[in-house]
């Protein structure tokens, strides 16, 4: 299956790698660390939306651009093969026209059923992080990873298994973080860098304190969904992500089950960021209802033309469906 990785990139002198449009630490770790890995050729990292401040932690988040390559040989989609992530690019005709003529490969890690209608090549594998999937097809590949690649790799994978601790984090994966520390990634340094970035200002601190009075909590309290508005999202998300500084506090809230962050936008797209406690991993369910995908824990939807309280009567009918076939 990792040969396919190699066999795109033979005769290709420019790569163009492409995140979805709700970057997180796995995508961006990934499109930084083919950066590194693909040292023979030229390299340009996109992504349809700026990288959100709460991931400047990544020493290499400025090599993102929202210019599309259009001279690139090859594209490489990272962390997702599910069209509803990729609505904002093959909404641009010119752009979807290139993906459908240019050859693509796909490298991602979810369950989700690959649903890209245009040709591509796939390495798709269920691993804990997508960097997790890219280093083993360096490894396999004869690749070699030099220390910033391994250090975006390790990034990647810290920020999709909530630092080795999720569910989904197996011997396997600490034998991956173990081999990354030895190729120069210090997971401390590393954690020292992103609390760095995580610090709030004042402002944020009591913003926060009223999205949690927000939250509102139904079917005996195992659903808690807050609504983030659009008048939110515009003076907040460029200091800090709502929905990180939300869903984890719902998550944890004795007798919740599922916590789900919903954001609305003036031309009526409504999203929704889905986390699930380890007692219920229906999160990639819950989201494909809605058209979505993701983990078991953690997912995201995207849909249109609806509102906030249309949505939470929707996850109030599923909800117990759901959770009662997980039994």
């Amino acid at each position: 299956m990792y040969k396919i990785f190699t066999e795109f990139l033979q005769g290709k002198e420019k790569i163009c790698v492409i995140q979805a449009e709700n970057p997180d630490g796995d995508s961006l770790g990934s499109a930084i660390a083919l950066d590194y890995l693909l040292e023979d050729k030229e390299v340009s990292l996109y992504c349809p939306v700026d990288v959100p401040k709460y991931l400047h932690y990544f020493a290499d988040w400025s090599r993102v651009s929202n210019e599309f390559d259009w001279k690139a040989d090859g594209y490489i989609i990272v962390d997702t093969a599910a069209t509803v992530l990729l609505s904002k690019l093959l909404d641009d005709s010119a752009i979807k026209n290139r993906l459908y003529t240019a050859p693509v490969l796909v490298i991602d890690h979810h369950e989700t059923p690959d649903d890209l209608d245009f040709p591509h090549e796939a390495i798709i594998e269920t691993r804990p992080s997508c960097t997790e999937v890219i280093y083993r097809a360096a490894k396999d590949q004869g690749l070699k990873i030099n220390q910033p690649a391994a250090e975006a790799i390790f990034q990647g994978l810290l920020s999709d298994t909530l630092g080795l601790t999720s569910a989904n984090v197996t011997a396997e994966t600490f034998e991956v973080a173990a081999d990354l520390t030895r190729l120069g990634a210090n997971i401390s340094e590393l954690e020292d860098r992103r609390r760095e970035f995580m610090k709030k200002s004042p402002r944020i601190l009591d913003y926060k304190a009223d999205l949690i009075k927000r939250i509102e909590y139904s079917l005996d309290g195992e659903l808690a969904t807050v609504h983030i508005p659009w008048d939110d999202i515009r003076e907040y998300s460029d200091e800090y992500n709502p929905n990180v500084l939300i869903l984890e506090e719902m998550r944890l809230v004795e007798g919740v089950k599922v916590a789900v962050a919903v954001k609305t936008y003036p031309d009526g797209k409504v999203t929704g960021k889905i986390r699930c406690a380890t007692n219920a991993a229906v999160a990639d369910k819950i989201a494909g209802y809605f058209g979505g995908g993701g983990h078991p824990y953690a997912a995201g939807f995207r849909t249109y033309d609806t509102s906030y309280d249309e949505v939470v009567s929707e996850l109030i009918k599923i909800l117990p469906e759901v959770l009662n076939a997980t039994i």
